[in-house]
């Protein structure tokens, strides 16, 4: 019978102030344990009955093989400011799972992630969990990007590696991220092995134990127009690749709604939504086209963001999110491409 105390593993550094350091660094900074959690009690009373009285904020994100409806997820990391878990899924299994079901579908705590698309659509398909509050820093980064007058290329989302270096927000070099590339290149089953290595602890650990100063950093940055674009956007992302046709939206919660403030200063905010798409087979490559300068061009056209699931799939559907009318002109735009002629 699992222990219902968590297994201390490890410490690493919480730094208040990160800037200009390796993320290796420990000395002369605070230490911030590491659970691995193979049992529902060994994780914190609040974060597994979520409540409106102890709203929470933790760094999230999730390890596997092949992460996607498809892959294994394997372990899913937790960051809160005092401590880290990492939520072993093969040792914990669906009774685990189950139990974190709550916490990740509630709207009493926030899950800040950083590219919350493939972490989703794996916690949908293998567990039936709706992720849902998230902020996802990636999108949190373009629009600040947006809001400060500077325009990011159409192909081009930063990485979290890249994000942790910016010195606007932490100045960390993460050179071990790469390493743990290359080694789940050589070895697709890394994140599988038990017991965990001192590596995979510690590059699990990595991936999260910033998220919240990040939080802290753009939620100090963000006005009010582009919060509510982040929690539509970040409602939008989860549900994205997990969404087969319009008519599942129906089971996922309900996409915030421009705020009465925002309304009353007349700043010609739409509503955004998630279309779907099916591409007839072979005609996907008359889609994106040569290098993707297609979708690149239907981009340019519409204020519109155009995801496709690739080789991890689905490969036979197009998701569009953005204001309305730009998401109908994307689609009138991508059905003419689908035409023969």
């Amino acid at each position: 019978m699992a222990s219902s105390s968590p297994t201390q593993l490890a410490h690493v550094p919480f730094p208040p102030e990160p800037g200009g350091r390796s993320l290796t660094q420990e000395a002369n900074e605070p230490q911030v344990p590491i659970h691995i959690v193979t049992d529902p009690l060994q994780l914190p009373a609040d974060f597994l009955n979520p409540s409106p009285e102890k709203k929470l904020v933790i760094g999230f994100d999730c390890e596997g093989v092949d992460l996607c409806r498809h892959g294994k997820l394997c372990i899913m990391q937790i960051a809160f400011s005092n401590a880290i878990y990492l939520v072993d899924v093969i040792e914990g299994g669906e009774v685990l799972m189950t139990a974190c079901k709550p916490a990740l579908e509630s709207n009493y705590i926030t899950k800040v992630i950083h590219d919350c698309k493939r972490d989703s659509e794996a916690l949908y398909f293998q567990f039936g969990i709706r992720l849902h509050n998230v902020v996802d820093t990636q999108i949190a980064y373009s629009l600040i990007e947006e809001q400060e007058g500077r325009r990011r290329p159409l192909d081009d989302y930063i990485s979290f590696v890249s994000l942790l270096a910016d010195p606007r927000y932490c100045g960390i070099s993460y050179e071990e991220k790469e390493e743990v590339r290359v080694l789940m290149r050589q070895d697709p089953k890394f994140w599988t092995y038990r017991p965990m290595t001192e590596l995979m602890i510690r590059a699990a650990a990595d991936d999260v134990r910033f998220l919240l100063y990040l939080y802290h950093k753009m939620m100090g940055k963000l006005n009010q127009r582009s919060l509510w674009h982040l929690a539509v956007r970040g409602a939008l992302y989860c549900r994205c690749l997990c969404c087969m046709n319009d008519a599942d939206f129906a089971d996922w919660p309900t996409v915030p709604p421009i705020p009465d403030n925002l309304k009353s200063e007349d700043q010609c905010l739409e509503e955004e939504i998630l279309s779907v798409l099916d591409v007839p087979p072979g005609k996907m490559g008359r889609v994106i086209g040569r290098k993707g300068a297609s979708i690149l061009a239907i981009k340019e056209a519409c204020n519109a963001e155009i995801l496709i699931g690739g080789a991890k799939g689905p490969p036979d559907k197009i998701f569009v999110i953005g204001p309305v009318k730009e998401v109908r002109k994307a689609e009138a735009i991508l059905r003419g491409r689908m035409i023969d002629y």
